[in-house]
């Protein structure tokens, strides 16, 4: 092979591997750019009319493509949100987080929802729940919400739940709803500005302490004009993500958070339980199962699972008269404990768990062990859907 030809050959290799290599990183770009598709022109007629087609053509491209933006910078940032349950303890990373999710709101029209977008709102959720931030972690759940897996439109179903949150203080207009639950400054504010370390894994659990229904009711006289109310039910099992009853002294404890949310944004709220008030030693145990009954603050109270929904005012209502019901009621350990209150409560609020009792020595009833196992196995329901239910516990609890 003579050195003519030898020069050829090694042209023709160096531009096939020039090819090779510089493919990939064209795709890769191809596919980062906003495509911006040809329109065909189906209108005729005047200038006037060509006048109104460019600037729809043009109103259509930019909408196309901030939802096409708002569904990458959602892909994209998975990551960002997988590694929320390793650290929120600085202001600054609270702040990102804050900066983030008002972004990611204001992107573009809430209309332009796709999976991508729910499964991110869910973890937020998920996220401001763990760190008993319940207010936000709801609004987060309102937003997967108004995205129902091709049943309807998106606009459709922020008219339905606008009905049935609070018909009683909102109209049906659809934009109320959205409009009150949306993320706002003061949720930047409490959130950003919270003194308390906010480390997922590092939550340090504080100790309930005795709370009147006064008390409670007093949360909600606040004197400003309700948009939306909500409740969760919390379970913390013996032992997290097992149907054990009891784990020595520890036998768990379920209890509710009630939400009311204001129409100037702000929003009022109170974790709290049934508890056993101790007359003796024995008190609240297989050998004597009852005694006086107490409601405990339980703000500050770890969980393992929880289930929480958007009610109304009336069922609201008769949450607060059950309440008020239990104020100083007898507690007993298999017929009327925390679980019993906390399923009531739900059942007002529609929604309730399928298996909840269990046997100990010389008793049997209501528990936290089996309503968390229950819900880990899906053992719930719902009087308007499931899919109007928010649910979290540990993944790993249902391998």
């Amino acid at each position: 092979m003579n050195s003519h030809r030898i020069a050829h050959f090694l042209k023709a290799f160096i531009i096939i591997g020039y090819l090779l290599y510089s493919m990939p990183a064209h795709a890769q770009l191809s596919a980062a750019v906003h495509f911006k598709p040809k329109l065909i022109d189906s209108l005729a007629g005047s200038t006037a009319d060509y006048d109104v087609k460019k600037n729809l053509l043009s109103t259509e491209s930019k909408a196309s493509a901030l939802a096409n933006k708002t569904r990458i910078a959602a892909e994209g940032n998975i990551n960002f949100l997988e590694n929320l349950e390793t650290h929120l303890s600085s202001r600054q990373e609270r702040k990102a987080l804050m900066g983030y999710l008002k972004e990611f709101s204001t992107a573009g029209n809430e209309v332009n929802y796709n999976r991508s977008r729910v499964k991110i709102y869910y973890k937020l959720a998920n996220v401001f729940a763990r760190l008993r931030m319940y207010p936000l972690a709801m609004k987060c759940f309102f937003k997967t919400m108004q995205y129902k897996k091709g049943q309807q439109a998106p606009d459709l179903q922020i008219k339905a739940l606008a009905d049935s949150v609070s018909a009683d203080t909102l109209s049906v207009d659809s934009s109320l709803s959205t409009r009150y639950l949306a993320i706002n400054a003061k949720d930047d504010s409490i959130f950003v500005n919270d003194p308390k370390p906010l480390a997922l894994h590092d939550k340090a659990e504080e100790k309930s302490k005795a709370v009147t229904y006064q008390r409670i009711i007093n949360t909600f006289n606040d004197g400003k004009k309700a948009a939306a109310y909500a409740l969760l039910f919390h379970v913390k099992q013996p032992v997290p993500g097992k149907p054990r009853i009891f784990k020595i002294i520890n036998t768990g404890h379920t209890f509710i958070t009630l939400i009311k949310y204001n129409t100037d944004s702000t929003s009022v709220s109170i974790s709290f339980g049934f508890y056993p008030q101790k007359d003796n030693l024995f008190s609240a145990t297989p050998i004597d199962p009852s005694c006086s009954g107490t409601f405990k603050n339980d703000n500050g109270h770890n969980w393992d699972e929880v289930m929480g929904k958007f009610i109304s005012k009336k069922r609201f209502d008769k949450i607060l008269l059950l309440t008020k019901s239990y104020d100083g009621l007898e507690y007993h350990l298999s017929k009327n404990n925390c679980t019993d209150f906390a399923i009531k409560a739900a059942s007002y609020a529609g929604f309730g768990v399928s298996n909840t009792k269990g046997s100990w020595p010389l008793g049997r009833g209501s528990n936290p062990a089996v309503t968390g196992q229950s819900i880990i196995a899906g053992g719930v329901y719902n009087a308007e859907g499931n899919d109007n239910l928010f649910i979290d516990f540990d993944a790993a609890f249902n391998k």
